[in-house]
């Protein structure tokens, strides 16, 4: 195939992902210097199958508008994100034959996002900008204004509109120390609860959830990680919420350090398991217990 140079090329095909509240110079500067070089120009929107996160937190519409009241001869299309450079490079070639099935096309992007990944058949420029800006730190910076309009209020509530229904994961242990089992009282409760808290995304696994959760609510360090079950948990934070917690539940050993309570712990007992009952909970972990209770009662002997 003969790859004409940018000049030559009938029409220039602008990928980027433009995750911006506004344009800001360098893209201004993309999209200038390929309408400079051609009369006939089609910006393809990288289009995430993820919902209002970091990296990408506005939509494929909310984006096409913003470029087309900056520039309105621009034809703006989506591409959605695929698994691998071959399929997205084939899929980017289809969208251009669909839209101009004839004529030839120069591809124009960023180095980091667009000339790496690219695999298909037409000619690329990469551009280099004289502005630098990171959409990461413009994101960033937007995050810690807030804005008192109209427009601001229907935005935040667009967003949280327009994203999945979520399902939090939580990690809770039964921590056994001898035939006892160590449970915990948060300062407003007046129910036991077992130790544990949200997994973060810089765990490793949820094994280390439950030993960090340890060292954190009760300075102690446990073992022999055993996963037991799941359970919805009605946390009276989410009651209202189309969002929900679900506990993975696990049994683990006491291993080493001083009981103390932490963080927002303001009680820890050791409860013989044989006195250990429902009632004495918290009523969001009953749950948790019928599922301890379950496994006692087919392993006999699995604790102690």
């Amino acid at each position: 195939m003969e790859h004409k140079t940018g000049h030559q090329a009938d029409t220039g095909v602008i990928i980027g992902r433009f995750q911006v509240h506004d344009l800001h110079a360098s893209q201004v500067e993309m999209i200038e210097s390929v309408m400079a070089k051609h009369r006939k120009v089609l910006l393809f929107l990288g289009v995430s199958p993820t919902l209002v996160t970091k990296r990408n937190p506005l939509d494929f519409v909310s984006r096409k508008e913003m470029i087309l009241a900056r520039f309105p001869q621009l034809t703006v299309l989506a591409l959605p994100d695929v698994r691998s450079d071959v399929e997205w490079s084939l899929t980017l070639d289809r969208r251009i034959r669909e839209v101009l099935p004839v004529g030839s096309i120069m591809l124009y992007g960023r180095r980091e996002g667009f000339g790496e990944r690219y695999r298909g058949e037409f000619p690329t420029m990469e551009l280099e900008p004289t502005v630098f800006v990171s959409g990461t730190e413009v994101r960033k910076n937007v995050s810690n204004e807030v804005i008192t309009s109209r427009d601001f209020r229907a935005g935040v509530i667009y967003a949280a509109y327009n994203q999945y229904d979520k399902v939090f994961t939580s990690v809770n242990a039964a921590i056994l120390k001898g035939r006892n089992i160590l449970l915990a009282r948060k300062p407003s409760e007046n129910g036991l609860r077992f130790l544990g808290g949200f997994a973060l995304p810089e765990d490793i696994s949820f094994e280390q959830t439950v030993q960090r959760e340890a060292r954190r609510e009760a300075s102690i360090e446990v073992n022999n990680i055993r996963y037991i079950g799941s359970a919805k948990i009605d946390d009276w934070r989410y009651r209202e919420e189309s969002d929900k917690i679900i506990s993975l539940f696990y049994v683990a050993d006491y291993t080493g350090g001083h009981i103390q309570p932490n963080d927002d712990i303001s009680e820890l007992r050791l409860v013989p398991i044989h006195e250990f009952t429902p009632t004495m909970l918290v009523e969001e972990h009953r749950p948790l217990y019928n599922v301890l209770n379950t496994v006692l009662m087919f392993q006999q002997g699995e604790i102690g």
